[in-house]
């Protein structure tokens, strides 16, 4: 966790993905992106050094997918979001499976990304009372 907020890692294989989607976490001021990647290994290298709240993952990426790097980070803690371009009941049902809780589609108003990502930490934080 960082001091200055949710911290998030992205993983996506595009590079202009991965700048965009940073560019509106980072402009929510509670949250801080804390590391990008473009492969599963660098995603699973990244949420393993950095512990986020929450990590936003490719569905599909050239090393893998976020199903995988969901396996390779179960129980760590990190809240996982998927971020895909496809929006079918088989890509949601393998993510779902590996421990996903939210599932946005690229090109989905900024406001419903965002969204997301704090309903994804909010499920995964301890409930009080």
């Amino acid at each position: 966790m960082t001091t200055g907020g949710v911290s998030v890692v992205i993983a996506d294989d595009e590079l202009l993905i991965r700048e965009a989607l940073r560019a509106v976490l980072d402009a929510e001021g509670d949250l801080t992106v804390v590391g990008d990647a473009s492969t599963v290994d660098e995603a699973v290298a990244l949420i393993e050094h950095h512990r986020p709240e929450v990590a936003v993952i490719d569905v599909r990426m050239p090393t893998g997918g976020g199903a995988e790097v969901a396996r390779r980070v179960a129980g760590l803690g990190t809240a996982l979001v998927a971020f895909s371009a496809y929006d079918d009941a088989g890509h949601r049902k393998r993510m779902r499976e590996a421990g996903v809780g939210e599932y946005v589609i690229k090109g989905m108003p900024n406001a419903e990304i965002v969204a997301a990502v704090r309903r994804a930490v909010s499920a995964r934080a301890p409930q009080v009372g």
